[in-house]
């Protein structure tokens, strides 16, 4: 008896094997497609693949369609609550953890962009959550529900992954406007979310949402893995990964500048999740009684209030120092949010205007932190995105936490009441530090808002000088 005929017919003798052997080839293949790099997308270090408008409107979509997974619950919450048969402060414990899981992924894994080939990595992050994904499609347990949206949130962080890389890939003359169109497609991933959601669920379902994420999920890691060249490792010599994450608490305590971003953006984004979060809620009960289709539609409103952030970008963040453009940015969502508090219980006026003010403040707030970060170390901008994405990510959890919880407790009012206490905070922070101040608190170099410009190596060079620059110690 032959060795080959003996291995067949045990094999026959087992129920479930063909099948496993199947579930193996699949895994397989897929594997196989992880790792296969097609002849277009080899990178040639004398002849580098040029990086093209297809490829950062690519690298947009894929920001795009990844950061909705985090917010594809907050319209239908309420579907949600009364699906696993819990109440509204329960329910709330999923976007929660959804940010929770984000703000680990964004320490732990985004600073192994800076270790490890990027294609490779990205396609894996894509795949994982993907995967992962189908947890959150089939289970019909409230807990389990809960576990599989904190572990897709971990492995999400796939644009905080790309923009860096964005950053690197762009010629100098295109990289400004490279960058935006990856951020816009970030944050308009955040508002799409919720209408797509609105819409699917008022005429299809709930569950339907995620599965209609997943299929996006499976087409951007096809057209990834088809496009994206294999970029080198930005440290093929390699770097200790522990080091690396220590590098970022160094940072914090070395740059006031950083501090003072992380700071603002954290009260800023609680106050960002706290309204959208809760506006589920006034709008599903008295006196409105909206279905998850019209929830879903105020997306607009906030994606409105995100047009006029470019332009405000040209006229006044690119010709002042960004911390001018932060304060009216917080100005513009205090007064929002103060409007919408008193008002949104009786008028739908109320939180349309907070969706436009704080969705506006929230874009112009975010692009003058990142021109000025990022201007404090080149060589560690990762580091430095890491540092201030953590930092925006536990505010989101805060604001998510504490809203759900105050607006359980006493109301839309009470939540409001919360918010323009963090608008408050961020506003005493801006203040507490002038544009000039070399230190950690203080009003020394004067309050000039106008952007100052050094010149260096005569006419050959000129370097615009935020008040970031002034703020790192060499």
């Amino acid at each position: 008896m032959s060795l080959s005929y003996v291995s067949e017919t045990s094999s026959a003798g087992k129920p479930g094997t063909d099948s496993g052997q199947k579930v193996k080839q699949s895994q397989l293949q897929m594997f196989s497609f992880l790792i296969w790099i097609p002849r277009r997308c080899h990178y040639n270090p004398a002849n580098p693949p040029t990086f093209t408008i297809a490829l950062n409107l690519l690298f947009a979509s894929v920001a795009t369609i990844t950061i909705a997974n985090q917010y594809y619950s907050h319209p239908i919450l309420n579907k949600l609550a009364e699906d696993f048969d819990v109440s509204y402060e329960k329910v709330s414990r999923i976007p929660a953890l959804m940010q929770a899981g984000y703000a680990v992924g964004l320490f732990c894994l985004c600073p192994l962009g800076d270790l490890l080939k990027r294609r490779m990595f990205v396609l894996l992050m894509v795949f994982i959550t993907a995967s992962l994904w189908i947890g959150l499609c089939i289970t019909k347990s409230f807990s389990v529900f809960c576990v599989f949206s904190f572990l897709t949130s971990v492995t999400s962080v796939t644009p905080q992954l790309l923009i860096p890389l964005v950053g690197g890939l762009a010629p100098p003359h295109r990289r400004a406007t490279a960058l935006s169109i990856v951020v816009s497609g970030l944050l308009l991933g955040t508002l799409l979310a919720r209408f797509v959601s609105g819409v699917i669920t008022q005429y299809a379902g709930w569950r339907n949402v995620y599965w209609f994420s997943l299929g996006l999920q499976y087409i951007i890691l096809v057209l990834l893995g088809l496009f994206m060249p294999d970029y080198p490792s930005a440290n093929p010599n390699g770097l200790n990964y522990f080091k690396l994450l220590w590098s970022i608490l160094i940072l914090i305590t070395h740059e006031p500048l950083l501090v003072q971003a992380c700071l603002v953006g954290f009260f800023t984004f609680a106050i960002f999740t706290s309204f959208w979060t809760t506006l589920t809620f006034l709008l599903a009960s008295d006196p409105y009684d909206y279905p998850s289709l019209v929830i879903g539609l105020f997306a607009f409103i906030g994606i409105a209030g995100m047009c006029f952030g470019p332009a405000f970008a040209r006229y006044v963040t690119d010709q002042y120092a960004p911390l001018f453009s932060v304060i009216i940015a917080e100005l513009v969502c205090l007064a929002g949010v103060a409007i919408g508090t008193y008002i949104g219980t009786f008028t739908v006026a109320g939180p349309v205007i907070q969706a436009f003010a704080i969705d506006f403040g929230l874009q112009v707030s975010q692009i003058a932190q990142r021109s000025a970060i990022y201007a404090i170390a080149p060589s560690a901008s990762n580091r430095i995105n890491t540092a201030y994405m953590v930092s925006l990510c536990y505010g989101q959890l805060m604001g998510t936490s504490a809203g759900n919880h105050l607006y359980a407790r006493g109301g839309w009012k009470t939540s409001g009441n919360a918010n323009l206490a963090f608008a408050g905070a961020a506003l005493v922070i801006c203040f507490a530090r002038a544009p000039w101040e070399t230190g950690w608190i203080g009003w020394r170099g004067g309050w000039s808002v106008r952007k100052r410009v050094l010149m260096e190596n005569g006419a050959d060079e000129e370097r615009r000088t935020d008040c970031a620059c002034v703020g790192h110690r060499p």
